[in-house]
């Protein structure tokens, strides 16, 4: 029973990530960002395929993009700027373990590994992981890039040299030259 009141309450917290917006893109005048929560849906969809590409476990992929970003719930996202001026990591530290620490064993257990592995950075699903958050956020740039905000291209000068793996770096080469309308217009048959 309490176990279960444990669990809950940590969804009504994770479900706090669909309201906070990632705040690096109001730098950029970007009114309406997408969330926290979308931020790591789409990073685990990344993962998912780059994993397989690379040929590592696309499950403990999956669930470092997903719990990447948990703590923001506790302590918001933080753009570059702040993290400059601010200890983020061991907030971030504390956050997650605090997060965590009624959680059922086995489950807090397992969330704690594959947080310490995507911090560590020493195995191929961890760098992955990295490499799909990075990659998400050069693909939301890209969007809105494409969609008008010019000064989004900023985030293509720094972000691609911290790419570490094969996938990501292919991928990242084929999204400069992509159009982010291609998918939908060829569905509706739009010609240029």
């Amino acid at each position: 029973m309490k176990e279960e009141h444990n669990l809950l309450n940590f969804f009504a917290e994770a479900g706090l990530l669909k309201n906070i917006k990632r705040s690096g893109w109001w730098v950029l005048g970007i009114k309406n960002p997408e969330s926290v929560a979308e931020h790591c849906y789409r990073c685990a969809v990344i993962g998912y395929a780059m994993a397989k590409m690379e040929k590592a476990d696309a499950y403990s992929v999956v669930m470092m993009c997903l719990f990447n970003d948990i703590h923001e719930a506790r302590i918001n996202d933080a753009h570059k700027m702040a993290v400059r001026y601010l200890n983020f990591g061991e907030a971030e530290n504390m956050a997650f373990s605090d997060q965590t620490e009624e959680l059922p064993l086995a489950i807090k257990k397992e969330m704690r590994k594959w947080r310490k592995d995507y911090v560590e950075q020493k195995n191929l699903e961890s760098i992955i992981a990295r490499d799909a958050d990075i990659l998400e956020c050069l693909l939301q740039a890209k969007e809105y890039y494409d969609h008008g905000h010019i000064q989004a291209r900023l985030f293509f000068k720094k972000a691609p040299g911290f790419l570490s793996s094969k996938s990501a770096k292919s991928l990242w080469k084929n999204l400069q030259k992509w159009d982010s309308s291609s998918w939908w217009q060829k569905i509706c048959e739009f010609k240029r």
